[in-house]
Order: C-alpha cells, then structure tokens, then sequence
C-alpha cells in the first residue's frame, strides 16, 4: 500500500524545485511519474516553475470542480509509480481525498507539495484535509529575514504587510502583491497586530 505524503513550507522553501527534482530522480531510474497542479495556480501556465530557474511540463491542470477518479484522468493515472502535485493548497477536498484514494487503492505513491496556511495563518482546504488524511507529514524550511526559521507567509501590497483581500492571490500575476516568509514574532509584529486594530 502506497502512501500519501505531504511536504510543505512556507513561500521560498524550495517545494517547487524539490518536486521538479523528484521527478527527475524518478525518471532516471525508470519510474513512471506525472505532474499535477491546479488552474489556480497561473505561475508558468502550462508547466512547473521554479522560482531559481527550472520548469517542467504538468501533465494534469485541475479545475476546481474536476475529480482524479474520473474516465478522463484515470487512463493517465494507471500504472505509474508516483504521482506529484506542486501548490497542493489549492486542491479542494474532494481532489485530496481521491488522491488518498488512489494512493491506497491504486498504490501509487502521491506526495504533494504546498503551503500549509494563507496570509492570514489560516489552513487552505486543500493544506488541512492533507494534514488529516496524509500518512506523511514533512516540513521544508526556510528562514526570516530576522534569521528564525519562517513559519508564516505574509502578504505584502505596494511594500505594506495587509491582512485582508482574496484567499488567491497569485504573485508575479500582480506587480503590487508579494509573499514574504516570516517567522512567529516577526509576523505578529509586522502583521497580525498592526492589522488588527
């Protein structure tokens, strides 16, 4: 029985070029493998793309009322040894749960990668259904610019940390908007605190 796994780490903690890698490691040794991401995430278009460079081609792009266990996924999906998703967040929980499906009734192996929680500190529904359902969990990390380990992304519009607008906002899409990886009192400081008042 194959396991579903769960990396995930704040923005700038290497999970896109760690998923571009695992493939490449696949293939080298004979693996069958595809990528997966969601439509949400515009970044790149048709591909994975890591911030430092590298793509590759995503073999599946999800709508949001699109499910894996359907005759238009399935043909691609049997026999593979290993199915990867980028930006995992955006996956609703019915994709999380077919995903888990498969991994134990099909026994592929499915590791996604993503944020565990928005701007606000708040899980993603994709995030907190694979923090329940996941039979690994691991945590990639980076740090503040404070030099702490970062555990929060915090949202930042024309240079001001805010605490409001859509849950889906994609950087690169927006030239105001970008994400920043703080560390606990970093974030309280700079951005819970000022924004709640």
């Amino acid at each position: 029985m194959a396991n579903l796994e769960f990396r995930y780490g704040t923005m700038n903690s290497g999970k896109s070029m760690a998923v571009l890698q695992m493939a490449y490691n696949y293939e080298e040794n004979g693996k069958r493998v595809i990528l997966i991401k969601s439509v949400i995430d515009t970044k790149g278009g048709d591909y994975l793309v890591s911030r430092v460079g590298p793509k590759r081609k995503v073999q599946i792009k999800l709508h949001k009322d699109e499910r894996l266990i359907c005759d238009k996924y399935l043909p691609m999906i049997m026999g593979l040894d290993a199915i990867l998703v980028d930006e995992a967040q955006f996956l609703t929980k019915k994709q999380v749960e077919d995903l888990w499906y498969i991994s134990k009734r099909m026994n592929i192996l499915v590791i996604c990668f993503g944020l565990k929680t928005n701007f606000k500190s708040e899980f993603f529904e994709g995030s907190k259904r694979l923090f329940e359902l996941a039979d690994k969990l691991k945590e990639l990390e980076t740090i503040c610019s404070c030099g702490t380990k970062a555990r929060f992304n915090a949202r930042k519009v024309n240079g001001h940390f805010v605490f409001y607008g859509d849950e889906f906002v994609i950087d690169n899409e927006n030239e105001n908007t970008e994400y920043v990886p703080l560390c606990g009192k970093c974030y309280l400081d700079k951005v819970f605190l000022p924004n709640k008042k």
